[in-house]
Order: structure tokens, then sequence, then C-alpha cells
């Protein structure tokens, strides 16, 4: 028993260090992002793109607040003198967006400052002013999206994922946001399948998507590859969510039912790894649930004896899966590269990646090359 619980202890002791590892690394890819997406003021080319959706400009959006505004009769002067110092400020669209709302609206207002709140009681449905869809569209898409980035903040994902299902990105201010709010609370909640598509929409879709947001959702995706039903990882996977929703002081029938699931998939893996330590205690090989010991299976090393030709940097055929350290770690590095170990480092990293991922790291690293050589 000793045994066995040493080692499942030390498995899951390392999915969950490689998961806030990953969320860590996730914080840092943001920022670095940012850098090198502001590092320069200088407009650049606009290059072409398949992209379907695509932020509204600022006087459109613009536009679509005022006449929002004044459709609920707030046109007087000095809520006209509010809105031009929020649309002068140097808030994000969506901000200026959910701040109109919220000078034409004080239910609105008291909604996000709630949401936005982190000693607020965390909701437990979504607000009826989001189900009304007697509002136009405009209106409750962005304040959809408001609420949910509030709520993700506070890693309260069901309440925000609910919100976004409602409405469609096509309406928002930010598509691109909206995509990727979308799949970080599909991720954090284990919904694999949703989670990816949301990512290849917003890989795909979306025409101005910020660099930071495309580059952790290829890592999210890199991560899900990874996951395998009802393994440690799927455990510590359950055993984090657990924690927030206690966090969040969530602790009924769902939480509840979600320990229950992870008690009980425990006690199944102790009882195969006691098998498996009477197996090779025993000395021989294992005929009731356990493994057969490395060297034993002829079929180990097929994968390995047949490597893919990686002249070209590989066919994107591979099962697309990176380490998020490596990236970091490659980020750190990057700028006291040669150019040669800069390229084969890339190569590396990239080899087994689809198109749409591999695309979207090189051009993270092109980005840090130029940042570099600004200096």
């Amino acid at each position: 028993m000793t045994y066995s619980l040493s080692h499942w202890f030390q498995g899951v002791t390392q999915v969950r260090f490689t998961s806030c590892f990953l969320a860590t690394t996730l914080v840092f890819l943001l920022a670095g992002g940012t850098q090198a997406a502001d590092a320069s003021k200088k407009p650049t080319k606009e290059t072409a793109s398949f992209g379907i959706l695509r932020a509204p400009n600022a006087e459109e959006a613009r536009n679509q607040a005022e006449a929002w505004l004044k459709g609920v009769g707030k046109s007087d002067a000095t809520t006209m003198k509010s809105f031009d110092a929020i649309w002068t400020s140097e808030r994000t669209q969506l901000d200026k967006v959910a701040a109109t709302f919220c000078l034409g609206d004080a239910t609105v207002a008291k909604l996000l400052a709630e949401a936005r709140d982190v000693n607020a009681p965390a909701p437990t449905d979504v607000p009826s002013i989001l189900k009304d869809t007697k509002t136009s569209g405009f209106f409750r898409t962005n304040l959809a999206l408001a609420y949910a980035k509030a709520l993700s903040n506070r890693k309260i994902y069901e309440e925000g994922l609910e919100a976004l299902r409602l409405v469609k990105a096509e309406q928002a201010v930010d598509p691109a946001g909206f995509l990727f709010h979308k799949a970080v609370a599909e991720h954090a909640l284990m919904l694999k399948k949703d989670a990816d598509d949301t990512i290849i929409r917003l890989l795909d879709d979306v025409a101005d998507a910020p660099d930071r947001y495309k580059l952790v959702a290829a890592l999210m995706h890199f991560d899900m590859g990874a996951w395998q039903d009802k393994d440690l990882g799927w455990i510590a996977r359950k055993m984090d969510n657990i924690q927030r929703r206690l966090d969040l002081t969530r602790g009924g029938e769902k939480t509840q039912k979600m320990q229950k699931e992870v008690v009980l998939r425990l006690d199944e893996l102790i009882k195969k790894l006691e098998k498996q330590s009477d197996c090779d205690c025993n000395g021989g090989g294992c005929t009731s649930g356990g493994q057969s010991k490395p060297g034993n299976n002829p079929n180990n090393n097929t994968q390995a004896s047949s490597p893919q030709n990686d002249s070209n940097g590989g066919n994107g055929s591979g099962p697309g899966q990176v380490d998020s350290k490596k990236v970091k770690e490659l980020a750190e590095v990057w700028g006291k590269l040669p150019e040669r170990e800069r390229a084969k480092a890339m190569l590396d990293l990239t080899r087994d990646m689809p198109p749409r991922y591999r695309a979207v790291i090189e051009d993270y690293f092109r980005k840090l090359s130029q940042l570099e050589a600004s200096k």
C-alpha cells in the first residue's frame, strides 16, 4: 500500500505542478505578447487573411454605442458629456462599450460592478437581462462578453460560459476576446472538444486576433492534446476544479458529485497499483490489471524506429504537442541565441505541429526577434 500510494502521490503532484506551470506560462506569454505587440507604435502593414470575423473600427463601435444610449432615452447634455469622456479615453473598445451601458442603465452598472468585485458572492445563474431576446443583439452580446470576462478574471467559468453561449461572436466589438474567453472557460471546465472547436475558430476566423490570444489558445490546445480520460492528469484537473468551486463557496450537489468521482477513480487506481506492485515483487509477469515491465513488449519501439523526416520542419501530421516550459525557456533566451541556433530550436519545437498552430508559435518568436532588433 505504501509503495502504491507513494507512486500515485508523486504522479498527481507532478501533473498538478505541470497544470500550475502552464497557468504561470500563459501569464508570462500574455505579458510577453503584449510587450512584443506594443514595442513599436508604427502601423504594421495589413496582411491578407481568410478571417471572416473582424472587430468594428472605433467610429463604428462608437456610433453603435451612441445609438443604443439614445435609444434608451439618455441623450441629455450631462450624459453625452460623460459619453464623450468615455470614448476619448485610453480604454479598450469593449470597456468603452461596457461603460456606455453602465452610463445608460443602472441595472447594468450594478451587474458589472458585482461581477468585477472579488469580494462579491459568485452568481448562481445567468442574469435575466442577458436572456432577454427583446433587447438588441449589440447590447446583449457585448454585455455578455463584458460580464463573462469579469467572471473569468475571478475563475467563475460556469456562468461566464453560459452567458457567452446565449450570444454570437459576430456581434461582439471584440470577437477575438469573445472566442478567447470562451475557450479559457471551456478549457478550465475540461470541455476538450468545445475548447478545441473554439480555438480553431479563433485562429482561423478572426482576422485581427491579438498575437497573445492566439499563442495562449495554441498552448491550451497542446495542453489538451496530452489529456487522457480518468488518468492522474484527469484526477488532478478534477481536484483543481473542486478546489476552485470550494473557494467560490460552491460546495453543493455538483461539487459533491465531482468529489465522489475523484474518490472512486482514486480507489480504482490504488487497487490497480497494488496489483502491479504485487506482480513486481513476485518477479513474475502481471496478469491481473498490471503492466508488463519495460523491454518485454516488442512493440515498444515501433514509433521510435520510424522517425519523422524533419528536413522541412515536419509535415504537421504528428500529435501537435508542445511543452509550455520549453516555450517559456526558449523565449527567455531567444535574444541571446545565434541565428542558426534559433532556427534549430524553432525546428525542434514546431516539427510535429499542424500548420495553424505552427504559424502561431513561429509568429510569436518572429515578433520577439523584431523586439530584440529594435533595442
